[in-house]
């Protein structure tokens, strides 16, 4: 089964804000590879971002945070970037800034 992607808007920002082309092109190529068997690609996420998964791509450096919803066959990346632990740019953080100001919801189901 193939599954639809979708982006949500803050995500293709931070997808765009990336300045090296190849590196965008290796995350979108990452994320397209998402259309085949999502669940089992990435690890699940606990805490505040519980219900997502998150995938590395780019030399492990990156991180891809999407929600897989089995009722409408989607994947929908919520946040792409590098992960720096302890700091306000890191993409986990930007994740939970996003929750924590609705805009993002826990996928269901």
């Amino acid at each position: 089964m193939t599954w639809k992607i979708a982006l949500t808007h803050p995500a293709e920002a931070m997808l765009k804000a990336i300045l090296d082309r190849r590196i965008q092109k290796k995350i979108r190529d990452r994320i397209d590879g998402l259309a085949l068997e999502p669940e089992k690609q990435g690890k699940p996420l606990t805490g505040d971002l519980a219900g997502y998964r998150s995938l590395r791509t780019v030399g492990q450096r990156y991180r891809i945070i999407y929600g897989v919803y089995r009722n409408q066959v989607e994947v929908l990346v919520v946040a792409v970037g590098i992960r720096k632990e302890g700091s306000k740019g890191d993409v986990y953080a930007l994740a939970k800034k996003l929750l924590r100001l609705g805009l993002l919801e826990p996928p269901q189901g």
